[in-house]
């Protein structure tokens, strides 16, 4: 009966940082604010979502692009500052990744059919895609998958890094070449993956992802 803005997050984030032994927090799109409660934090998780505002990495939006968040863009681009600054782990998932890598002045394709000419990120409306991935040896997560080949990723989108964001590695790819994760090397624990790790944590796949966040968490 109501028709109201509300702030939602799949609760599969929550349950797959909580049983990989955190506590989930949920933050509300307050640019400006909400950065302020990342010191009695112990890690910021960026979920999946719709499209980044295309004028952030200096485009315009395509036809296929979905309408701009001004406010989540805003607030997450603002967390992710102040994590980066104070070297709190950061894993990015999805949309959490495109940010990652336009925080960082990197770009993004905004519909990748128009660049590969067919793309598996999505099987269709709401359904999962799933495609194999092969990581960097001697990357973070590598080491936190603790495997460098991964057989299928649960994927939906149809957006991905183009140019890579400064300071930024890329460290795993789908058979087509396009970047499936990032991260900075230099940092404790900052990585970024394309896929949905969340939506196969009660299989135990992926779990080691999020053990390994949390685990840098709690250092």
């Amino acid at each position: 009966m109501w028709d109201a803005d509300a702030v939602l997050l799949p609760r599969a984030y929550v349950d797959a940082v909580a049983a990989a032994g955190g506590i989930p927090v949920l933050l509300p799109p307050l640019p400006g604010l909400i950065a302020g409660v990342l010191s009695r934090l112990d890690g910021l998780l960026l979920a999946g979502g719709p499209d980044v505002e295309p004028a952030r990495y200096g485009q315009e939006a395509g036809p296929n692009t979905q309408p701009a968040q001004p406010l989540r863009d805003a607030a997450e681009l603002d967390l992710l500052s102040a994590a980066v600054t104070s070297g709190l782990p950061v894993l990015a998932i999805c949309r959490g990744m495109q940010l990652l890598n336009v925080a960082r002045g990197g770009t993004l394709h905004q519909h990748l059919p128009d660049v590969l000419g067919n793309h598996d990120g999505s099987a269709g409306p709401g359904v999962y895609g799933t495609h194999p991935v092969t990581v960097a040896g001697g990357s973070r997560l590598a080491a936190a998958l603790g495997r460098t080949e991964v057989d299928a990723v649960p994927a939906y989108h149809h957006q991905g890094v183009d140019v890579l964001g400064q300071g930024l590695i890329a460290s795993a790819w789908a058979p087509d070449g396009l970047v499936e994760a990032v991260e900075d090397p230099t940092l404790p624990f900052c990585v970024g993956v394309q896929w949905h790790p969340e939506n196969f944590w009660r299989t135990g796949e992926f779990r080691e992802l999020f053990e390994g966040f949390v685990k840098a968490a709690t250092k």
